[in-house]
Protein backbone atom coordinates (compact mmCIF):
# COMPACT_ATOMS: atom_id res chain seq x y z
CA UNK A 1 0.00 0.00 0.00
CA UNK A 2 1.49 3.43 -1.32
CA UNK A 3 1.08 6.89 -1.45
CA UNK A 4 3.27 9.64 -2.46
CA UNK A 5 3.56 13.06 -0.91
CA UNK A 6 5.53 16.20 -2.71
CA UNK A 7 3.95 19.15 -1.91
CA UNK A 8 4.68 21.79 0.60
CA UNK A 9 2.88 23.78 3.00
CA UNK A 10 -0.33 21.30 3.80
CA UNK A 11 -3.42 22.17 5.94
CA UNK A 12 -3.64 19.74 8.97
CA UNK A 13 -6.90 19.42 10.77
CA UNK A 14 -7.48 17.56 13.87
CA UNK A 15 -11.56 16.58 14.27
CA UNK A 16 -12.01 14.42 17.74
CA UNK A 17 -15.17 12.76 19.49
CA UNK A 18 -16.19 11.15 22.50
CA UNK A 19 -18.83 10.16 24.32
CA UNK A 20 -20.01 13.67 25.92
CA UNK A 21 -18.31 16.29 23.56
CA UNK A 22 -17.40 16.96 19.67
CA UNK A 23 -14.80 19.33 18.54
CA UNK A 24 -12.96 20.93 15.74
CA UNK A 25 -9.55 22.96 15.87
CA UNK A 26 -7.65 23.88 12.55
CA UNK A 27 -3.95 24.16 12.46
CA UNK A 28 -1.13 24.72 10.01
CA UNK A 29 1.75 22.73 9.41
CA UNK A 30 4.70 22.31 6.91
CA UNK A 31 5.08 18.64 5.44
CA UNK A 32 7.31 17.33 2.64
CA UNK A 33 8.26 13.87 1.94
CA UNK A 34 9.36 12.61 -1.52
CA UNK A 35 9.55 8.93 -0.14
CA UNK A 36 6.99 6.32 -0.94
CA UNK A 37 4.69 5.17 2.66
CA UNK A 38 4.32 1.93 3.35
CA UNK A 39 1.48 1.37 5.30
CA UNK A 40 1.46 -1.52 7.74
CA UNK A 41 -1.06 -2.47 10.38
CA UNK A 42 1.96 -4.24 12.38
CA UNK A 43 1.23 -6.22 15.72
CA UNK A 44 -2.65 -6.86 17.22
CA UNK A 45 -3.19 -6.96 20.88
CA UNK A 46 -4.60 -9.91 22.81
CA UNK A 47 -8.38 -8.36 22.00
CA UNK A 48 -8.05 -8.60 18.29
CA UNK A 49 -11.03 -10.51 16.89
CA UNK A 50 -10.78 -12.32 13.61
CA UNK A 51 -14.25 -12.42 12.31
CA UNK A 52 -16.33 -9.96 10.54
CA UNK A 53 -19.77 -8.34 10.55
CA UNK A 54 -22.04 -6.55 7.49
CA UNK A 55 -21.40 -3.08 8.89
CA UNK A 56 -17.61 -3.47 9.34
CA UNK A 57 -14.71 -6.01 8.44
CA UNK A 58 -11.16 -6.07 9.12
CA UNK A 59 -9.21 -5.12 6.44
CA UNK A 60 -5.40 -5.18 5.07
CA UNK A 61 -5.76 -2.39 2.31
CA UNK A 62 -5.02 0.68 3.99
CA UNK A 63 -5.17 3.04 0.54
CA UNK A 64 -8.86 3.58 0.46
CA UNK A 65 -10.96 3.96 -2.59
CA UNK A 66 -14.38 4.68 -1.09
CA UNK A 67 -16.50 4.95 2.22
CA UNK A 68 -16.94 1.45 3.29
CA UNK A 69 -13.03 1.10 2.82
CA UNK A 70 -12.52 4.15 5.71
CA UNK A 71 -15.19 2.41 8.00
CA UNK A 72 -13.11 -0.58 7.45
CA UNK A 73 -9.72 0.78 8.36
CA UNK A 74 -11.31 2.59 11.25
CA UNK A 75 -12.91 -0.50 12.20
CA UNK A 76 -9.48 -2.84 12.07
CA UNK A 77 -7.72 0.06 13.80
CA UNK A 78 -10.00 -0.01 16.60
CA UNK A 79 -10.03 -3.84 16.87
CA UNK A 80 -6.65 -4.63 16.81
CA UNK A 81 -6.10 -2.21 19.79
CA UNK A 82 -4.01 0.57 18.09
CA UNK A 83 -3.48 3.95 20.39
CA UNK A 84 -2.59 5.69 16.91
CA UNK A 85 -2.16 4.82 13.39
CA UNK A 86 -1.66 6.44 10.44
CA UNK A 87 -2.86 5.57 6.59
CA UNK A 88 -3.36 7.47 3.47
CA UNK A 89 -6.12 8.12 0.48
CA UNK A 90 -6.16 6.46 -2.89
CA UNK A 91 -4.78 8.97 -5.51
CA UNK A 92 -7.78 8.32 -7.44
CA UNK A 93 -10.24 8.52 -4.59
CA UNK A 94 -11.53 12.57 -5.04
CA UNK A 95 -14.31 11.90 -2.46
CA UNK A 96 -11.34 10.63 0.53
CA UNK A 97 -11.65 14.08 2.61
CA UNK A 98 -15.52 14.70 2.53
CA UNK A 99 -16.14 10.99 3.16
CA UNK A 100 -13.54 11.03 6.09
CA UNK A 101 -14.94 14.05 7.66
CA UNK A 102 -18.23 12.26 7.56
CA UNK A 103 -17.42 9.57 9.41
CA UNK A 104 -14.89 11.66 11.74
CA UNK A 105 -17.77 13.91 12.78
CA UNK A 106 -20.39 11.70 12.87
CA UNK A 107 -20.12 10.00 16.80
CA UNK A 108 -23.30 7.84 15.25
CA UNK A 109 -21.19 6.29 13.06
CA UNK A 110 -18.16 6.06 15.20
CA UNK A 111 -20.17 4.73 17.92
CA UNK A 112 -21.26 1.68 15.76
CA UNK A 113 -17.98 0.34 14.62
CA UNK A 114 -16.92 0.94 18.63
CA UNK A 115 -20.21 -1.57 19.49
CA UNK A 116 -18.17 -4.45 16.87
CA UNK A 117 -14.97 -4.72 18.93
CA UNK A 118 -13.91 -6.28 22.27
CA UNK A 119 -14.86 -4.02 25.32
CA UNK A 120 -11.00 -3.33 26.22
CA UNK A 121 -10.31 -2.19 22.64
CA UNK A 122 -13.29 0.04 22.69
CA UNK A 123 -12.96 4.13 22.73
CA UNK A 124 -13.61 6.33 25.00
CA UNK A 125 -12.47 8.92 22.70
CA UNK A 126 -11.53 9.49 19.62
CA UNK A 127 -9.78 11.86 17.28
CA UNK A 128 -8.77 12.03 13.34
CA UNK A 129 -6.33 14.25 11.96
CA UNK A 130 -5.76 14.76 8.06
CA UNK A 131 -3.77 16.95 5.63
CA UNK A 132 -5.00 18.48 1.92
CA UNK A 133 -2.70 15.41 0.65
CA UNK A 134 -4.80 12.55 2.21
CA UNK A 135 -2.87 11.92 4.99
CA UNK A 136 -4.76 10.64 7.80
CA UNK A 137 -4.06 9.82 11.19
CA UNK A 138 -6.66 8.39 14.06
CA UNK A 139 -5.78 8.60 17.76
CA UNK A 140 -7.54 6.72 20.08
CA UNK A 141 -8.09 6.92 23.85
CA UNK A 142 -9.30 3.87 25.42
CA UNK A 143 -12.56 3.20 27.55
CA UNK A 144 -10.99 0.88 29.93
CA UNK A 145 -7.87 1.64 31.85
CA UNK A 146 -5.00 -1.10 32.61
CA UNK A 147 -5.95 -0.59 36.07
CA UNK A 148 -10.06 -0.90 35.58
CA UNK A 149 -8.91 -4.58 33.53
CA UNK A 150 -6.71 -6.03 36.17
CA UNK A 151 -9.60 -5.75 38.89
CA UNK A 152 -12.05 -6.88 36.00
CA UNK A 153 -10.06 -9.91 35.34
CA UNK A 154 -9.33 -10.54 38.74
CA UNK A 155 -12.74 -10.95 39.05
CA UNK A 156 -13.83 -12.56 36.33
CA UNK A 157 -11.08 -14.91 37.03
CA UNK A 158 -12.55 -15.41 40.50
CA UNK A 159 -16.63 -16.08 39.53
CA UNK A 160 -16.03 -18.21 35.92
CA UNK A 161 -15.25 -21.15 37.80
CA UNK A 162 -18.29 -20.98 39.63
CA UNK A 163 -20.81 -19.82 36.91
CA UNK A 164 -19.36 -22.07 33.84
CA UNK A 165 -19.50 -25.68 33.65
CA UNK A 166 -17.96 -27.65 30.78
CA UNK A 167 -20.38 -30.50 31.31
CA UNK A 168 -23.69 -28.57 30.51
CA UNK A 169 -24.38 -27.34 27.04
CA UNK A 170 -23.31 -23.40 25.54
CA UNK A 171 -27.27 -22.16 26.67
CA UNK A 172 -26.72 -23.17 29.75
CA UNK A 173 -23.84 -21.45 30.46
CA UNK A 174 -25.06 -18.53 29.28
CA UNK A 175 -27.83 -18.31 31.19
CA UNK A 176 -25.65 -18.84 34.33
CA UNK A 177 -24.08 -16.01 33.62
CA UNK A 178 -27.22 -13.81 32.74
CA UNK A 179 -28.22 -14.87 36.16
CA UNK A 180 -24.98 -14.42 38.01
CA UNK A 181 -24.34 -10.81 35.92
CA UNK A 182 -28.74 -9.85 36.84
CA UNK A 183 -28.52 -10.70 40.32
CA UNK A 184 -25.43 -9.32 41.36
CA UNK A 185 -25.44 -5.89 39.43
CA UNK A 186 -28.17 -3.18 40.82
CA UNK A 187 -29.32 -0.38 38.23
CA UNK A 188 -27.66 3.29 38.64
CA UNK A 189 -30.61 5.06 38.80
CA UNK A 190 -28.75 8.33 39.59
CA UNK A 191 -26.53 7.66 36.19
CA UNK A 192 -29.97 7.17 34.44
CA UNK A 193 -31.51 10.25 36.02
CA UNK A 194 -29.12 12.85 35.73
CA UNK A 195 -26.04 12.10 34.05
CA UNK A 196 -23.33 11.63 37.06
CA UNK A 197 -22.69 9.26 39.68
CA UNK A 198 -19.71 8.04 41.87
CA UNK A 199 -19.73 4.20 39.67
CA UNK A 200 -18.27 3.17 36.98
CA UNK A 201 -21.83 2.08 35.90
CA UNK A 202 -21.53 2.85 32.16
CA UNK A 203 -18.76 -0.08 32.16
CA UNK A 204 -18.01 -3.46 33.07
CA UNK A 205 -15.91 -2.28 36.02
CA UNK A 206 -19.10 -0.93 37.24
CA UNK A 207 -21.31 -3.67 36.70
CA UNK A 208 -18.36 -6.30 37.84
CA UNK A 209 -16.64 -4.86 40.38
CA UNK A 210 -18.84 -1.87 41.95
CA UNK A 211 -21.75 -3.53 41.66
CA UNK A 212 -23.75 -0.79 39.89
CA UNK A 213 -24.14 -0.77 36.03
CA UNK A 214 -26.51 1.11 33.69
CA UNK A 215 -27.45 -0.92 30.17
CA UNK A 216 -23.69 -0.64 28.78
CA UNK A 217 -22.00 -1.78 31.98
CA UNK A 218 -24.25 -5.01 31.75
CA UNK A 219 -23.78 -5.04 27.82
CA UNK A 220 -19.71 -5.00 28.77
CA UNK A 221 -19.81 -7.22 31.85
CA UNK A 222 -21.85 -9.85 29.35
CA UNK A 223 -19.68 -9.63 26.54
CA UNK A 224 -16.62 -10.40 28.71
CA UNK A 225 -17.88 -13.37 29.56
CA UNK A 226 -18.78 -14.30 25.74
CA UNK A 227 -15.60 -13.72 25.01
CA UNK A 228 -13.88 -16.09 27.75
CA UNK A 229 -16.32 -18.51 26.04
CA UNK A 230 -15.28 -17.92 22.64
CA UNK A 231 -18.83 -16.89 21.46
CA UNK A 232 -18.75 -14.45 18.30
CA UNK A 233 -21.15 -11.36 19.45
CA UNK A 234 -21.45 -7.72 19.28
CA UNK A 235 -23.46 -5.08 20.65
CA UNK A 236 -26.71 -3.27 19.28
CA UNK A 237 -27.64 -0.47 19.82
CA UNK A 238 -31.48 2.02 19.09
CA UNK A 239 -31.18 5.64 20.28
CA UNK A 240 -31.20 5.44 24.41
CA UNK A 241 -30.32 1.50 24.63
CA UNK A 242 -27.67 -1.20 24.14
CA UNK A 243 -27.57 -4.60 24.75
CA UNK A 244 -25.77 -7.44 23.33
CA UNK A 245 -26.65 -10.30 20.24
CA UNK A 246 -25.07 -13.57 20.18
CA UNK A 247 -24.29 -16.42 17.49
CA UNK A 248 -25.75 -19.45 18.52
CA UNK A 249 -25.28 -22.59 16.14
CA UNK A 250 -25.21 -19.73 12.95
CA UNK A 251 -28.41 -17.82 14.28
CA UNK A 252 -28.02 -14.43 15.75
CA UNK A 253 -30.06 -13.77 18.97
CA UNK A 254 -30.52 -11.05 21.15
CA UNK A 255 -29.20 -11.28 25.14
CA UNK A 256 -30.74 -8.01 26.80
CA UNK A 257 -29.60 -8.43 30.55
CA UNK A 258 -30.69 -4.72 30.98
CA UNK A 259 -33.99 -5.35 30.50
CA UNK A 260 -34.09 -8.80 32.40
CA UNK A 261 -32.82 -7.72 35.59
CA UNK A 262 -35.00 -9.05 38.33
CA UNK A 263 -37.73 -6.95 39.80
CA UNK A 264 -39.38 -7.06 43.02
CA UNK A 265 -42.26 -9.31 44.04
CA UNK A 266 -44.25 -7.26 46.24
CA UNK A 267 -46.59 -9.97 47.22
CA UNK A 268 -43.47 -12.75 48.15
CA UNK A 269 -40.96 -10.32 49.14
CA UNK A 270 -38.33 -11.44 46.80
CA UNK A 271 -37.09 -10.87 43.41
CA UNK A 272 -37.84 -12.66 40.72
CA UNK A 273 -35.55 -13.26 37.84
CA UNK A 274 -37.01 -12.71 34.54
CA UNK A 275 -35.56 -13.79 31.58
CA UNK A 276 -37.79 -12.57 28.73
CA UNK A 277 -35.04 -11.50 26.76
CA UNK A 278 -33.01 -14.11 27.06
CA UNK A 279 -31.78 -15.34 23.58
CA UNK A 280 -34.35 -14.44 21.61
CA UNK A 281 -35.29 -13.33 17.55
CA UNK A 282 -35.82 -10.03 16.53
CA UNK A 283 -39.31 -10.90 16.08
CA UNK A 284 -39.70 -12.03 19.22
CA UNK A 285 -38.07 -8.92 20.69
CA UNK A 286 -40.15 -6.75 18.55
CA UNK A 287 -43.14 -8.19 19.74
CA UNK A 288 -42.21 -7.55 23.22
CA UNK A 289 -41.20 -3.96 22.79
CA UNK A 290 -41.26 -1.50 19.90
CA UNK A 291 -39.64 1.44 21.53
CA UNK A 292 -36.41 1.28 23.38
CA UNK A 293 -35.45 -1.97 21.42
CA UNK A 294 -36.61 0.05 18.26
CA UNK A 295 -32.71 -0.81 16.05
CA UNK A 296 -32.08 0.14 12.41
CA UNK A 297 -32.22 -3.46 10.64
CA UNK A 298 -30.50 -1.85 7.59
CA UNK A 299 -27.22 -1.24 9.54
CA UNK A 300 -27.62 -4.59 11.93
CA UNK A 301 -28.26 -6.99 9.05
CA UNK A 302 -27.48 -10.03 10.77
CA UNK A 303 -30.48 -9.32 12.49
CA UNK A 304 -32.71 -8.14 9.87
CA UNK A 305 -36.44 -10.18 9.75
CA UNK A 306 -36.44 -11.81 6.06
CA UNK A 307 -39.13 -10.91 4.10
CA UNK A 308 -41.69 -13.73 3.18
Amino acid sequence: MKYFLAFLGIVLITIGLSIDEKYQTVKITELFSENVVEVSLGEKNEYYRDYDFSFVQNTTDFVPDCKQDLLNIYYTAINAGKNQFTFYCGSDYDNCISDLESIANNKSTLSLINNYVHPYNGFKHIETEYDSMGKITIIISKNYTEEDIRQIEAKLDLIEPTIVNENVTLVENLKSIHDYIITNTTYDVDKRDTGSSMYKSDTAYGSLVQGYGICSGYTDAMQLMLERLGVENFKVASDNHIWNVVNIDGSWKHLDLTWDDPILDPTIGLELLIDDYFLITTEELILLDQEEHNFDQNIYTELKIKEA
